[in-house]
């Protein structure tokens, strides 16, 4: 079966099986890459693949628009990554650019971790336009280029988003500092 995107979109909601079958077909490598990348080689890339095609088949009446299933996609792969990461390592990722450095330096070694768990639900609770930003930025090391290409906005769009992203985070932390 062949056709956009948001043919086999239409198609799969009209209940064409085959449809499913060519999205993963598409999709599968560039989605195992995502995830590789945000799980590294130890990480259960595959069942975050597969997880990840899992929730898009049980959101799919979700899509607003067909036509970008693969960005939508992208999303729910970074989500499912992230969830994991999560749950099994909380707080590996430090987040310091994000704010004053010092301040997290002079909290000592103890309090760090616990400054990083606050972190990251506060960057969890950022809505996802800057979520994603945030998370693709600090954690992915992506430029605003990359980004840019994988979201579909100009790279303008993407500095003000973490610019606005940098400053909800920081007013957040403010008194946790």
């Amino acid at each position: 079966m062949s056709g956009s995107d948001g043919d086999l979109v239409t198609a799969l909601r009209n209940g064409r099986r085959e449809a499913y079958d060519e999205l993963v077909r598409r999709y599968a490598a560039k989605i195992g890459a995502v995830c590789r990348s945000r799980l590294g080689s130890k990480g259960p890339v595959e069942d975050m693949v597969q997880e990840a095609f899992l929730r898009a088949y049980r959101g799919l009446a979700s899509l607003d628009d067909p036509e970008k299933f693969g960005s939508w996609l992208y999303g729910i792969a970074t989500r499912a990554c992230l969830d994991w990461l999560k749950a099994k390592e909380r707080g590996q990722v430090s987040f310091d650019a994000l704010g004053d450095p010092d301040a997290f330096r002079k909290a000592g070694p103890v309090e760090e971790p616990e400054r990083n768990a606050r972190l990251h639900d506060q960057v969890d609770a950022l809505p996802e336009s800057y979520r994603e930003v945030v998370l693709l930025f600090y954690y992915k090391k992506q430029s605003y280029q990359e980004m840019s290409r994988l979201l579909n906005l100009s790279p303008a769009a993407i500095n003000a988003r973490l610019t606005k992203a940098r400053a909800m985070l920081r007013e957040r932390m403010a008194g946790a500092l």
